[in-house]
């Protein structure tokens, strides 16, 4: 779909995790702006499945709700990830965004169909890390329902970074009667139900922080530069 006036790009790649379910170091972090309601995005969402299934990969997919008006609104879409769509765009440079990007590492933009250009920028952010000194931060099971945060630094953050918890659903059937993409079934990955910024931290200390959780679903947890940097360390419990 093509880009309009008020919306943005991106998607967001991470850095260090120790959890207990999938112990990867150092995946990335992708975030897939979607809609159910765009005909451009299908092959995008297929992109986002595959990366789903790697490790060393978070792949989020981000449902906007700009499109709703062409027909179908999109039964996953949030205004407020609309709006950080829109952040990225601004710091990007851009004045409008568009159906269907990713943003690696919440620093580099792609059309998020675009797979051999999106693996190409993944290899390079593992390498990167890989290379340099990294922050760690790990989730682990705590008392009463609760999920424990520690994140460590090799260096003060400046500026300071927002530890951001995100929960998804893994897969859903979508079967659209309207829009662009009516009398598809579509099934979606990784559906990013909540996105919420739990703390702020400078790094001078060792950051922990016990965080209630809903449910047995995947637990995200990014170390993003405030203001919608470059996502600097990230984890997942599935």
């Amino acid at each position: 779909m093509a880009p309009r006036p008020r919306e943005a790009a991106f998607a967001l790649v991470g850095v260090v995790m120790g959890s207990i379910a999938t112990a990867q170091t150092n995946p990335v972090v992708v975030e897939l702006y979607t809609s159910q309601g765009c005909a451009a995005c299908p092959p995008a969402d297929v992109v986002l499945q595959q990366l789903a299934e790697r490790d060393d990969v978070i792949a989020l997919g981000l449902h906007v709700d700009y499109w709703d008006y062409i027909g179908w609104a999109d039964s996953f879409g949030q205004a407020a990830f609309s709006s950080r769509q829109q952040t990225y765009a601004r710091k990007n440079g851009r004045a409008s965004v568009y159906t269907p990007q990713m943003i690696i590492g919440g620093r580099d933009e792609v059309k998020g169909s675009a797979s051999m250009k999106v693996m190409g920028l993944i290899q390079d952010h593992l390498a990167e890390m890989a290379a340099g000194q990294q922050i760690t931060v790990s989730i682990t099971p705590a008392a009463n329902g609760q999920v424990r945060i520690d994140a460590q630094s090799p260096f003060p953050l400046k500026p300071p970074a927002d530890i951001q918890l995100v929960r998804y659903r893994s897969t859903a059937e979508v079967e659209i009667t309207g829009g662009e993409n009516e009398g598809r079934q579509i099934t979606y990955h990784n559906i990013v139900t909540d996105w919420d910024v739990i703390g702020q931290w400078d790094g001078l200390e060792p950051f922990k922080q016990d965080v209630a959780v809903d449910g047995s679903g995947p637990v995200v947890v990014l170390v993003q530069e405030r203001g919608q940097g470059p996502i600097l360390a990230a984890a997942r419990q599935r």
